[in-house]
């Protein structure tokens, strides 16, 4: 293990019931939730759309790069010392994302945008999919995020990068929580990485309903921790050295297979 790599990376999922459409009331909401909060996380997750609900309504809910949402998560970033990360919409220059925001305490931020477009992202021609990966280095770890949907497309996850944590942040509906369990484990075991799969919960406003139900799964498919249907703020640690014990042990992505993604 590198000396600069933290041994352990304590994660905190927050899952909640996002207002529709209404990013003052759930950053409101979420303060309040972090407000007493004195447990120490390293990376604060938060789900996909947070601010305003997995709407159809983007133009009206899209904020900037430098808007409301993302300044909010800088000052929580910089008042728990941790990163925060979970994705919102962003209107780019004109261009609308969905967008996996990362922010640290000294105020820098990085982004992936959303690949794979679902349901009404689709056939809403305001919204831009993205063409491209990131890794983010974080005290040592290799972090991967993803936004709910891609977690369907293993091309697009598979660990040429030698990520150790991959994280999905979502608004996966309660209807289909049998795949969302099985996704997360399938990810975790064919990238032989943790996997942090962070869900709402409640009813949208659309009248989708979620089941919470946020994880995280080791490299060898087991859950490290599974969250019920209720409103939590979990804290979860992984380790880094026990999954560089594994790699070293019984190493699958050496044989791994080479794709080139056409765009």
């Amino acid at each position: 293990m590198k000396k600069e790599t933290n041994e352990h990376l304590t994660l905190g999922l927050v899952q909640f019931d996002i207002v529709w459409e209404n990013s003052k009331a759930n950053l409101d909401h979420l303060s309040a939730m972090l407000e007493n909060e004195k447990r120490h996380f390293d990376i604060l997750i938060l789900p996909e759309t947070f601010n305003s609900g997995f709407t159809n309504n983007v133009v009206n809910v899209a904020e900037t790069p430098e808007g409301f949402t993302v300044n909010w998560m800088k000052e929580i970033s910089a008042r728990h010392q941790c990163a925060v990360c979970g994705s919102l919409f962003i209107d780019d220059k004109g261009q609308i994302f969905n967008r996996f925001m990362w922010v640290t305490p000294d105020g820098k931020s990085q982004h992936y945008n959303k690949r794979h477009l679902f349901g009404g992202e689709t056939v809403n021609r305001s919204i831009c999919k993205g063409n491209s990966t990131i890794i983010i280095d974080y005290k040592g770890w290799k972090i991967f995020p993803q936004i709910c949907y891609d977690l369907r497309f293993p091309v697009w996850s598979r660990n040429v990068n030698g990520y150790d944590l991959m994280i999905n942040v979502a608004n996966w509906p309660a209807m289909r929580k049998r795949v969302w369990k099985t996704l997360l484990k399938a990810r975790a075991i064919e990238n032989q990485c943790y996997v942090a799969g962070v869900n709402r919960i409640g009813k949208d406003g659309l009248g989708t309903e979620y089941a919470g139900e946020s994880k995280i799964i080791d490299a060898k498919g087991i859950e490290l921790y599974s969250a019920n249907h209720l409103e939590s703020i979990e804290q979860v640690s992984v380790d880094y050295y026990i999954l560089q014990k594994f790699r070293n042990k019984f190493n699958t992505l050496k044989d791994g297979d080479r794709f080139a993604l056409l765009h």
